[in-house]
């Protein structure tokens, strides 16, 4: 994808750059979280959105961590 800033997708579907509004608007639809829960996880795991999506399956989009099975 181009600079164009009228694309509303990633400019790199690896990777998330919480800088560019029009990203935040697309991960965060993508992901089904707030935008201050993404720019959150993105802080604690970086901008590798497989790692993000990683990182939200296991704490929970709240960021609960899952209770442990029995």
């Amino acid at each position: 994808m181009s600079d164009d800033k009228s694309e509303r997708g990633p400019a790199d579907a690896q990777r998330i750059n919480v800088h560019e509004p029009y990203e935040v608007s697309y991960w965060t639809g993508a992901l089904g979280v707030s935008e201050a829960r993404l720019r959150e996880v993105v802080a604690e795991v970086g901008v590798m959105a497989d790692d993000v999506r990683r990182a939200l399956d296991e704490r929970g989009i709240d960021g609960a961590r899952p209770a442990a099975r029995r």
